[in-house]
C-alpha cells in the first residue's frame, strides 16, 4: 500500500482568505462622504482668503463681542442658512420654491410696520416704544409666512400645479403685496429691542447663529428620530409608490412648503432686524436662487429623494464666503452673478445622468 505524502497546509490568514473583505482606507471613506466635496470647496475658498486678504482669520473681542471676518461671514449667512434648511425639504420631495424672497420681504414688512417706533418721554428722557407689542408683531409676521406656505402647498398638492408655477404666483404677488403695504417706501424701525434678533450678541457670538442652530437642530431631530425623514425620501423617490404604501403624500407636501415658508419668514425678521427697516423692493431679492444653489452645493439631488441638511448649511457658507471674497478683492459686484451662474452650471452638469455616463465612458 503506497501512501502519498501530502503537502503541508499553510495556516489561513485574513490576508489569504479569498472572501475576506478588504478594509477601506480612511482617505477613501473621507472622500466618499457626501460632505467631502462641499467642505473641500469651502476650505479652498478659505485658503484663497487666507492668502489674498490680510488678517482674514484674525479674531478680536470688543465690548465683550467677537469680531472678525469669519464671524461676519457666518452672521451674514444666517438668513440664507435658514432659507436653505426649508428649501432642502422642498427639493427632497421633487419640488421647488421660488417664492422664498417674496416671503422674506412680506414678513419683514409686516413686522416692521407693526413694531415701528414712537418717541415718548420717560423720566425726562426721550425713548422709542413699539406701536404694537413686539412679540405680537413677530407672531403676525410669522403667521403671514405660514399662510404663504399653506397657499403654495395647496396649489401643489391640492390642485396639482407644477411647483415652479405655483410658487411663481406667490413670488410675484407676495412682493407686490409688500410694496403695496409700504407704498414702495422704506419702513424704518426705531424700537431698540427689535434689533437684537438680527444684530444682537449672546455669549460673545451673534444671536442669529443661535437661531439657526436651534432651527437646524430641531429639524435634524425630526428627520432622524421620527419617520418624517423616511417619508420625505419615499415621496422624493417615487410619490406614487409612497401613496400606495400608505403615506399621506399630499399632507406631507403641504407640510414641507409651510416649513420652507416658516424658515423664510424667520429670515425676513432677521434681515429687517439687522438693517432696522423693511425694504419691500430689495429685501430677500434673489434669495430663493441662492437657497437653491446652497442646497444643490450641499449634495441634495434636484431629482428628489436624496438630501443633506448639513450639506445645505455648508452650501450657504460657501455662497457667503464667495461673495465676501469677491467684494474684499475689489472685484466688481457684477462678477458675483457670473461666478454663481458658472457654479450652477457645474452643479447641474455633475447631477446629469448623461454627463456621468459620458464621464465614465471617457475614463474607461
Amino acid at each position: 500500500m503506497i501512501v502519498k505524502e501530502q503537502a503541508p497546509v499553510a495556516a489561513a490568514t485574513p490576508a489569504t482568505k479569498p472572501n475576506a473583505p478588504v478594509p477601506a482606507s480612511l482617505l477613501a471613506r473621507a472622500t466618499g462622504h457626501h460632505l467631502f466635496r462641499p467642505l473641500a470647496a469651502l476650505a479652498a475658498l478659505l485658503l484663497i482668503d487666507f492668502l489674498l486678504i490680510p488678517g482674514f482669520f484674525r479674531l478680536e473681542i470688543k465690548d465683550g463681542h467677537l469680531y472678525g471676518s469669519l464671524v461676519d461671514i457666518v452672521n451674514r449667512a444666517a438668513p440664507l442658512m435658514l432659507a436653505a434648511i426649508g428649501m432642502t425639504l422642498v427639493i427632497a420631495t421633487r419640488g421647488i420654491d421660488i417664492s422664498v424672497g417674496a416671503v422674506v420681504a412680506l414678513s419683514g414688512t409686516v413686522a416692521s410696520m407693526l413694531v415701528g417706533g414712537t418717541m415718548v418721554i420717560q423720566d425726562g428722557v426721550p425713548v422709542y416704544v413699539a406701536e404694537t407689542p413686539m412679540l405680537l408683531a413677530m407672531a403676525a409676521a410669522f403667521g403671514v409666512a405660514l399662510l404663504c406656505g399653506l397657499w403654495n402647498g395647496l396649489l401643489v398638492a391640492g390642485l396639482g400645479l407644477q411647483p415652479i408655477v405655483a410658487t411663481l404666483i406667490l413670488m410675484v404677488a407676495g412682493r407686490g403685496l409688500a410694496q403695496l403695504l409700504t407704498d414702495g417706501q422704506i419702513v424704518t424701525v426705531y424700537y431698540q429691542p427689535f434689533f437684537f434678533l438680527g444684530s444682537g450678541y449672546l455669549f460673545g457670538l451673534p444671536f442669529a447663529l443661535f437661531v439657526v442652530a436651534a432651527v437646524a437642530g430641531v429639524t435634524a431631530l425630526l428627520l432622524r428620530h421620527t419617520a418624517l425623514g423616511l417619508f420625505i425620501q419615499a415621496v422624493g423617490v417615487n410619490p406614487v409608490a409612497a401613496r400606495l404604501a400608505g403615506i399621506r403624500t399630499a399632507a406631507l407636501i403641504v407640510f414641507v412648503y409651510v416649513f420652507a415658508a416658516a424658515c423664510a419668514g424667520m429670515a425676513g425678521l432677521m434681515i429687517s432686524s439687522n438693517v432696522k427697516s423693511a425694504d419691500a423692493n430689495n429685501a430677500g431679492l434673489m434669495l430663493e436662487l441662492d437657497a437653491i444653489l446652497a442646497v444643490t452645493l450641499g449634495g441634495t439631488s434636484l431629482a428628489g429623494g436624496k438630501f443633506s441638511l448639513a450639506g445645505s448649511i455648508v452650501g450657504a457658507l460657501i455662497i457667503q464666503t464667495l461673495t465676501y471674497t469677491i467684494y474684499s478683492l475689489g472685484v466688481p459686484p457684477e462678477v458675483n452673478m457670473v461666478v454663481k451662474s458658472v457654479v450652477v452650471f457645474l452643479v447641474c452638469m455633475s447631477q446629469s445622468d448623461q454627463f456621468k455616463r459620458l464621464w465614465k465612458r471617457r475614463a474607461a
